[in-house]
């Protein structure tokens, strides 16, 4: 059993749902007097800190960049941080403060959602809470995801994200989710489960965890990003895509990311420093437009030719492309971070801008789910 993480609670918190339920579970905490940040996002991890809610916290996605076809998502900041050590992690190179934070005032979050969504009612908004830190890998600790599952199932016009790379969906499971959650998984092939994510579920351990929470009858989300070229690779991720599909259902999936390898120039030698091991910065990369180095085009087009080939067959489904429409077996598959030939070529068409593939998410989500979302979406309210 791994050791239980050490939690401290700022003392303006103590009245807070979150800790009112640490009370009631009989979990133990400290008071924490001021806020003594912790410098290295690596020494941070070792304690949870639960902290009040400053500012406004939902906000665009800050990979956001109109040199490519980016989603649109909005970001919860509840969580900051997360015990995991993955070599990629563009965490290492952004945190100010690394200290592992969970926003314990529950309700001034979901308070400035509501207000946010009601002001735009004929918009549906996602919201995920996996910007800076792992929606679920405190779940067994800190039962955020929980409160705030309960919280969004009341708001007709969002969807809340949980993005993970953990196993810690058994206190998710008997939520009254009522189909306005995705739970969704990081994957990645078994040689970089083991190689480049430390600390994380291993991959089998995820695909149980997404067994169950489709057993639970939540809609999932299945991200293959990023995609890291390794020997064996072609192998590997074609078990990948199969092993993950075949855990679910795909009338289940929410949506479909794929992703390559990215992250800023001068993160390079932080990685370096950090995961002295790994090989993970020695391929041929360029600079691409938003600032970001990734791999070569002729590598991407390898990768992305692999991977869209192997879901078009595990998904029994040759036609993903977001422009014609969908169906109950054929989720929104979409590129992250990528440009407007690479959807040309591989997914057979191009959104028109960031804005229309917002829209098509709400497209696919009425089309799939209108039970939950029975608004038709209308495409000027994504202007």
């Amino acid at each position: 059993m791994p050791k239980k993480k050490q939690i401290f609670v700022e003392k303006s918190q103590v009245d807070q749902q979150l800790v009112k339920a640490l009370d009631k579970a009989g979990i133990p905490y400290e008071l924490s007097p001021d806020e003594a940040i912790d410098s290295h996002y690596r020494s941070g991890k070792k304690d949870i800190h639960l902290v009040p809610k400053k500012g406004d916290s939902m906000d665009t996605c800050a990979t956001i960049s109109d040199k490519y076809i980016c989603c649109n998502v909005k970001v919860l900041k509840s969580v900051s941080n997360c015990p995991y050590d993955c070599s990629y992690c563009f965490l290492q190179n952004y945190l100010n403060d690394g200290r592992t934070k969970v926003v314990s005032d529950t309700d001034s979050l979901m308070k400035e959602v509501k207000e946010k969504c009601e002001a735009e009612p004929n918009r549906l908004f996602r919201i995920g809470t996996w910007e800076l830190g792992d929606s679920l890998a405190l779940e067994e600790d800190v039962a955020q995801a929980s409160l705030l599952i309960e919280a969004f199932k009341d708001i007709p016009n969002a969807i809340l994200e949980l993005k993970t790379k953990s196993n810690k969906v058994d206190p998710i499971l008997n939520c009254d989710h009522g189909g306005h959650t995705v739970v969704s998984w990081s994957l990645n092939s078994e040689k970089i489960v083991t190689e480049q994510e430390h600390k994380t579920a291993r991959l089998h351990e995820r695909l149980d965890a997404l067994k169950k929470v489709t057993d639970a009858g939540y809609l999932v989300g299945l991200h293959f990003d990023p995609i890291i070229l390794h020997e064996g690779w072609q192998q590997q991720y074609a078990s990948l895509i199969k092993q993950s599909i075949a855990a679910t259902n795909s009338s289940q999936i929410a949506w479909i990311s794929i992703g390559s390898l990215r992250f800023n120039p001068e993160m390079k030698k932080k990685i370096e420093i950090n995961f002295p091991k790994t090989s993970i910065t020695h391929e041929e990369m360029v600079q691409g437009d938003d600032g970001k180095v990734r791999y070569v085009k002729p590598i991407r087009n390898q990768l992305y030719q692999h991977f869209v080939n192997e879901l078009k067959t595990q998904l029994n489904c040759d036609d993903l492309s977001t422009l014609t429409g969908f169906t109950q077996n054929k989720p929104l598959v979409y590129f992250c971070m990528e440009r407007w030939d690479m959807w040309e070529k591989f997914l057979i068409g191009v959104p028109k801008s960031i804005q229309h593939l917002d829209y098509l998410f709400a497209q696919s989500m009425h089309q799939r789910y209108p039970a939950q979302f029975p608004q038709t979406p209308d495409i000027k309210h994504y202007a």
